[in-house]
């Protein structure tokens, strides 16, 4: 059922509230987890064969030889495309090393250098994700990182789809691995017999597979809460009310039922006429079946408001994945923005154009935590450094302050190792 209610109502804060990790996920992530750190292989292979329905051996675990000679132009040019698009984002986005002067003649400053050897997961399940191959992988090759490790699932036949493998090839992955869910997350961060432990693990998954990131955190990196797919879209009215209706049904196709769509705007009129129209269109969507799910675990709400500033409160209150700012003036509606992974201004922007070419990343954060992690980015895939290059006048202006840090903490040793530059033997 789609409900429409007002900003106070006990459905909104329920819907607000939803958790990032559920706690059947977590409770499971933590079983496999820990019977793939060890037994390696042999359990990553018992959960593929148990979750994704292939049963296959840890030397057919990785995919190599391709030939995508047959494959339709047409989608050949649509991949390329978003590629050289967020290619060229990424690298125009990259921070620069950066320094400044000290007081004395020194400099001070930051660098930045790639990681080594890191791991994207790719959603397979219900659609071949091949946009975040590319929203993934390309990011770490701007990066220059040498060793990008992608997992994906693919399913009871063991054949992971062509177009995935082609986007994945072009972003840069130097290797591929048919794994998928809580066992892909645990053979990257542990590291097996047939897959090396990467430094740090990206990209967006179901429930599980956030939890289970979420676990290994600390024996690797990870970038953030990228679960269930969310949007909320503002309108005071002004757009096609066709136009709302299918970009917030655009996140709800995705397929685990736990999607998140809410739409706030400034008529209970228009919002009436707002879930006649959704419930129009998902009828006619060929995962319509997925829809009705969303549907029926009230994943699509209907919020109503006095005004677009009153709405975007309740917007950095619920932090979404994907925030459209479908109003008569977005701008002004973008400078009240302060928590959402990505914000799409105006009626010519639809959250699929994120999704798929834009250029930033699709890996965006979800279940509220876009209020304390930021979306998927090249620096992500490297490491920041801070530099100190003092001269002895540096020192010498700061020994004072250093001895009495040292003396206040209790730390002689500190406040020895500057003084006694200045000592005679």
């Amino acid at each position: 059922m789609i409900h429409i209610v007002g900003a106070g109502d006990k459905k909104l804060r329920d819907f607000i509230k939803r958790p990032a990790f559920p706690e059947e996920a977590e409770k499971v992530a933590a079983q496999v987890l820990k019977d793939i750190r060890e037994n390696g292989d042999a359990a990553v292979a018992k959960y593929v064969a148990k979750f994704e329905g292939a049963k296959l051996k840890p030397s057919q675990f990785q995919l190599k030889n391709f030939n995508f000679s047959k494959m339709d132009k047409t989608i050949q040019r649509a991949v390329n495309d978003a590629y050289v698009r967020v290619i060229n984002f990424s690298r125009a986005s990259l921070k620069q090393r950066w320094e400044i002067g000290t007081a004395k003649g020194g400099k001070l400053g930051e660098f930045f250098t790639p990681m080594d050897r890191v791991g994207v997961y790719i959603p397979g399940g219900s659609a071949p994700l091949a946009s975040t191959a590319i929203m993934t992988v390309a990011l770490a090759k701007a990066a220059n990182v040498k060793e990008i490790v992608a997992c994906t699932p693919a399913g009871k036949t063991g054949e992971v789809n062509p177009v995935l493998l082609y986007a994945l090839n072009l972003a840069g992955a130097t290797e591929i691995y048919r794994v998928g869910g809580i066992q892909a997350i645990g053979m990257m961060a542990f590291g097996t017999k047939t897959c090396k432990k990467v430094e740090k693990i990206v990209g967006p998954g179901n429930a599980y597979v956030t939890a289970a990131k979420r676990q290994v955190f600390g024996y690797v990196g990870i970038d953030q809460v990228a679960g269930p797919s969310e949007i909320a879209v503002i309108t005071d009215g002004s757009v096609s009310i066709r136009w709302v209706a299918a970009d917030l049904l655009s996140q709800a196709e995705h397929g685990s039922g736990m999607e998140k769509s809410l739409c706030i705007c400034t008529s209970r009129r228009y919002a009436e006429t707002l879930r006649n129209e959704i419930l129009r269109q998902a009828d006619t969507l060929g995962r319509k079946e997925l829809v009705k799910r969303v549907i029926d675990a009230n994943g699509i709400l209907i919020v109503t408001v006095k005004s677009v500033l009153e709405g975007m409160k309740i917007v950095n209150e619920f932090a979404p994945e994907h925030l459209e700012l479908l109003t008569k003036n977005p701008t002004d509606a973008f400078k009240w923005v302060r928590s959402a992974g990505a914000v799409f201004v105006g009626q010519w922007t639809p959250e699929s154009a994120g999704d798929f070419v834009a250029g930033p990343s699709h890996v965006l954060p979800t279940g509220g935590s876009a209020n304390m992690f930021s979306g998927l980015t090249p620096d992500d895939f490297r490491r920041r450094h801070s530099y100190v290059n003092f001269t002895q006048a540096d020192l010498a202006d700061t020994l004072s302050t250093i001895k009495t840090f040292a003396e206040v903490e209790g730390l002689d040793a500190h406040g020895r190792s500057a003084a006694i530059r200045f000592e005679r033997p």
